[in-house]
């Protein structure tokens, strides 16, 4: 089947923001670039599909406020940091928004909460409400309290958990690489990436040799890389569900993905 064929059925989609798409390489917040993805999400809203979003960058914010050069590896100036760039992405993502006629609503999660039965089908029945009322969940890990022990590590992880919490046909991990090289990609000192290989416009079983081809990034600025996108995308593959993963840096991307055009690597369950 066609690409345009399986996402003209998709009618709740998670969207995965990494840290470097909502950056500048000052690591400061790009307000623009938000902007450019929030123009993007109000188009796919206004198309009739609910969205939520889990959003990475909030040490990042938090640290250029704080005058932090490298990141922290003491907790308490790591939360620190959390506690401010949070804020200051909220206030965006809601003047953005709100400028366009939606509401958000943000959640902040910890592991402990979904490993709880009870926690768990609390937050999956506001998501459900948000939804139903059509305001956008902003999700994001809450680092601000997170300690080793219920902490999800990465927002890729997370993000795949939240698709399968609120039942969404598709996960987009959008990422400054534009998806799945064979044999390599290679990054910079920041972690971005500068050379590739060949791009996989389709993935249909996440084999050894796909996981091979995951190569960890080395940014300071953020958690996991490619192999913990895969494993995100093995996880909601697992449901039926599918995921893609994709350049945020790319303009207009949202509406590429969903003209059917083969940008990214879209993985397809079994």
């Amino acid at each position: 089947m066609k690409r345009i064929q399986l996402l003209s059925k998709v009618s709740r989609v998670v969207i995965k923001l990494g840290t470097r798409v909502l950056t500048t390489r000052e690591n400061r917040l790009d307000t623009s670039k938000i902007e450019e993805l929030v123009e993007e999400f109000v188009w796919l809203r206004k198309k009739g599909i609910q969205l939520t979003i889990v959003t990475s960058g909030a040490i990042t914010a938090g640290m250029k406020s704080l005058g932090l050069k490298i990141r922290p590896k003491n907790l308490a100036k790591l939360q620190a940091a959390a506690c401010v760039g949070q804020s200051q992405l909220m206030r965006i993502y809601e003047r953005l928004f709100k400028e366009r006629g939606f509401i958000v609503g943000q959640i902040l999660l910890t592991k402990d909460i979904l490993a709880k039965k009870e926690r768990y089908l609390n937050v999956r029945n506001t998501l459900s409400s948000l939804l139903s009322l059509n305001v956008i969940p902003i999700i994001n890990e809450n680092d601000s309290v997170a300690v080793d022990e219920i902490k999800f590590g990465d927002n890729d992880t997370l993000s795949a958990l939240v698709t399968n919490l609120v039942e969404a046909n598709l996960l987009i991990i959008l990422s400054d690489v534009d998806g799945l090289y064979a044999d390599y990609y290679r990054t910079d000192k920041s972690g971005r990436c500068y050379q590739r290989g060949k791009l996989l416009s389709c993935v249909e079983n996440i084999s050894e040799d796909i996981e091979k081809f995951a190569k960890r990034t080395n940014s300071p600025q953020s958690m996991g890389g490619m192999i913990t996108k895969i494993q995100a995308a093995k996880t909601v593959l697992k449901k039926g569900k599918m995921a893609l993963i994709a350049n945020g840096e790319r303009p207009k991307i949202i509406r590429e993905i969903f003209a059917g055009k083969k940008v990214g690597t879209i993985f397809l369950p079994k």
